[in-house]
Parts: C-alpha cells; sequence; structure tokens
C-alpha cells in the first residue's frame, strides 16, 4: 500500500519556547543599541566587540559567537566592503563615512537569539545610506512571509520582490549576495532550513504556527559576487563594492510574524 509522505514542516516552538527565544532576543538588541550609541571616529573594532560582549555578560546571558567554530569574538563586525563575518580587532578603527554591520548572537537559559544590522559612522554617501536604508526595509518587507502555511521559499522571494522594489523605491542597483542568508535557529543558532535570500515560491518545507528563522538579507552596491579572505572568516564583495546586513529571529504566530530580537524602544 502507497502512503503519500507528509510535508515535511519546519519544526516548532511552544508559546513558552518562543518567550524564552525573546529574552535572548532581547539581550541581543540590547547589545546592538549599545554598540551603535558607542560607535564614532577613531574607535576600534574590538572596542565594539567589548561592549557588546559586557552588554550580553551583565545580563547572565553568553555570547554565543565566541568560540562558534573558533570564532574569535562576541560579534562579526563588518565595513563597507566586508559582507559579514569581519572579525573585530583593535587595529581596525573607525573612520567618518564608514558603513559598518554588527552581526550579534546571545545565549539566554539556553535559547539563542541572533540579530544585525548596518549603521554610518557619521554622514554617509548618499549611495551608502540608499544602500542600508534599502535593505533594512527589505528584511521587514520579507518577513511578513514568515506566516504559518506558507512554505520555506515563499520568504526567499518575498525578500528577493522587495529587492527589486527597493531598488525603485530608493534609486539604487542592489546585488543579492549568492550563497548566503538565513537559517532555522533554536537551542543552538544554526539549524535547518538554510533560507536563501531570493528563488521561486511555494517550496520547501512547510512554516508551522511557532516555526523560527533567522531571516538576513545581505545586499550590495554592485556584484552578487563575494570572496572569503585569508582569515577563513571575512567575507568581501569580488568588486570592492560597499555591502549591508540586517537580521531578525522572527517566529510564525497566528497572530502573524513576531520579532523575537526586538531592540529597545527609539531603535
Amino acid at each position: 500500500m502507497g502512503f503519500r509522505k507528509k510535508h515535511k514542516q519546519i519544526p516548532a516552538k511552544t508559546p513558552g519556547e518562543l518567550d524564552a527565544m525573546e529574552a535572548a532576543g532581547r539581550i541581543v538588541g540590547q547589545a546592538l543599541v549599545n554598540v551603535r550609541e558607542a560607535a564614532k571616529p577613531g574607535m576600534s573594532l574590538k572596542d565594539l566587540d567589548e561592549i557588546a560582549e559586557a552588554t550580553i555578560r551583565d545580563a547572565g546571558a553568553i555570547p554565543t559567537f565566541l568560540g562558534y567554530q573558533g570564532f574569535p569574538a562576541s560579534v562579526c563586525a563588518s565595513v563597507n566592503e566586508v559582507i559579514v563575518h569581519g572579525i573585530p580587532t583593535a587595529e581596525h578603527k573607525l573612520e567618518e563615512g564608514d558603513l559598518v554591520s554588527i552581526d550579534c548572537g546571545a545565549t539566554f537559559e539556553g535559547w539563542v537569539g541572533d540579530s544585525a544590522w548596518t549603521f554610518g559612522i557619521g554622514q554617509l554617501e548618499e549611495d551608502a545610506q540608499a544602500l542600508n536604508d534599502a535593505t533594512a526595509w527589505v528584511l521587514m518587507e520579507g518577513l511578513k512571509a514568515m506566516v504559518p502555511g506558507n512554505r520555506l521559499t515563499d520568504v526567499s522571494h518575498a525578500l528577493e520582490v522587495a529587492t527589486r522594489k527597493a531598488e525603485q523605491k530608493f534609486g539604487v542597483h542592489l546585488g543579492i549576495v549568492d550563497g548566503y542568508g538565513g537559517h532555522g535557529i533554536g537551542r543552538t543558532m544554526h539549524e535547518e532550513p538554510y533560507l536563501a535570500n531570493e528563488g521561486k515560491p511555494g517550496r520547501g518545507p512547510v512554516i508551522q504556527e511557532g516555526s523560527v528563522l533567522a531571516i538576513e538579507p545581505m545586499l550590495t552596491l554592485g556584484t552578487e559576487d563575494s570572496a572569503v579572505l585569508e582569515d577563513d572568516w571575512t567575507v568581501v564583495t569580488l568588486d570592492g563594492s560597499w555591502a549591508s546586513h540586517w537580521e531578525h529571529t522572527v517566529a510564525a504566530t497566528a497572530g502573524g510574524p513576531r520579532i523575537l530580537t526586538p531592540r529597545p524602544a527609539g531603535f
């Protein structure tokens, strides 16, 4: 006898587990805000890392990134043409006009929060500001597809459609970085499935009430292609164009998408 295979689903968390994940996510949000408020020309990326780590530990949490697969810091700090996974060093000093992405994770009572945002040091050039505004907008538009009954690639497609709309809205050409994207998350930072930032809709596992994904568009002012530097972490654009990276951990609920990495009011 033949039985139809049940459609694969993205695992669901209980309402209590979502609350626990949001507790971790709020710590991440506070760390991001503290870093952004402190960042100014002349500070090192290591200074920013130390601010984030102190925020996380003072809240009773653990920096998820520190030691993850050998990563040497509590945040990824990626500047200008660096897309993601930049290592914060004491040697790299911030300069006026830099575009800085901070990606941060915290583990609190066994659950992980993961979020990123990108901001300027002082006044940004017009195209860099447009890139950054567009990427933030794409994240918020794309995560609207994180609802029960959708499939994984419905989120991917929503991000792609939003990116093309953002080109018109913000008057800027945008490259969608190839090969990098979001992921499942829960008690560990990277869980199945992988979430591409573009693609056809209606494919992949079903999003359930309580499914959680880290959704993170990465856009550039030029190429979709990237390379990893000799440190085996830092990902840069092949053409030197600047990049922006925004991320929230998001749950699908009956009431719509729930951001589990909220930032303090005013941000």
